[in-house]
């Protein structure tokens, strides 16, 4: 069983993620995931999709896009997103762990770390194989692992002026272990006016660390072959030590 309750993104961290990261900003994912699919004969599925910051660049190119998110606040900032640019995209509320759809992909996109909110591992196998399973033949999975960095020792606060005031968070660390698997925080939320809170949320975050041929073999395990791993959003290319994103791309059996 899954805690519904880490990762949760509630209202006030939708609306950070949004603000922080709007429909459009890539971190390079952008253009790497509308050359890797260009020309993809049929749909593709992101999981996690969010508020729509790549899903959205994606329809724009002329893909045939479904989306999934387990957070009813950032589909509904996703959905806003996509109206507001005359897309209806197949869009539902659905968790990693059991999502369902009677459309089989021709590729599935896990984008920059979404992935690494599967902490145990187990449960990330049952996942993997959920996605081969919703692939056709020939079908492609493509994910983004993230590195996780240590955690920190002290809490550290950030901010975003919007047209209401400020928006906060507060991020405290609960991981006190450098060499931990799965890096813990407790994440505070707030919407101020004139430097008074108005609304609070608290949330744990968790993320968990993958080194990237660990992945890989995960992949092999369950049934995926011909892995490519790409640093830096360069297909192809090993990764180096700075890269702030390592890709996976893997092949359901024909």
């Amino acid at each position: 069983m899954t805690d519904e309750t880490i990762n949760r993104y509630g209202s006030l961290a939708a609306w950070v993620y949004d603000v922080d990261k709007p429909v459009g900003r890539s971190f390079g994912d952008v253009d790497y995931y509308r050359d890797r699919l260009a020309g993809c004969a049929g749909p593709v599925l992101e999981a996690a999709c969010g508020n729509g910051r790549l899903l959205v660049p994606l329809l724009t190119a002329g893909l045939d896009l479904h989306g999934f998110d387990a957070s009813p606040e950032m589909l509904a900032l996703c959905r806003a997103a996509c109206r507001d640019r005359g897309f209806d995209p197949p869009l539902s509320l659905q968790r990693f762990e059991s999502f369902a759809f009677d459309t089989r992909f021709a590729a599935i996109v896990v984008a920059v770390g979404s992935i690494q909110l599967v902490t145990d591992p187990a449960v990330l196998r049952g996942v993997l194989r959920r996605f081969l399973d919703h692939l056709r033949p020939g079908g492609r999975l493509l994910v983004d692992l993230v590195p996780v960095d240590p955690p920190e020792q002290t809490a550290r606060t950030r901010r975003w002026p919007v047209a209401d005031g400020e928006l906060w968070l507060d991020e405290q660390p609960v991981t006190a272990d450098p060499a931990a698997d799965v890096v813990v925080s407790r994440l505070r939320y707030e919407h101020r006016r004139g430097g008074v809170p108005v609304a609070t949320e608290e949330e744990p975050f968790a993320l968990r660390r993958w080194d990237a041929a660990a992945f890989a073999a995960v992949l092999d395990e369950v049934g995926f072959t011909r892995t490519v791993v790409s640093g830096g959003y360069r297909f192809g290319e090993k990764p180096r030590p700075d890269d702030a994103v390592v890709s996976l791309e893997a092949v359901r059996p024909a």
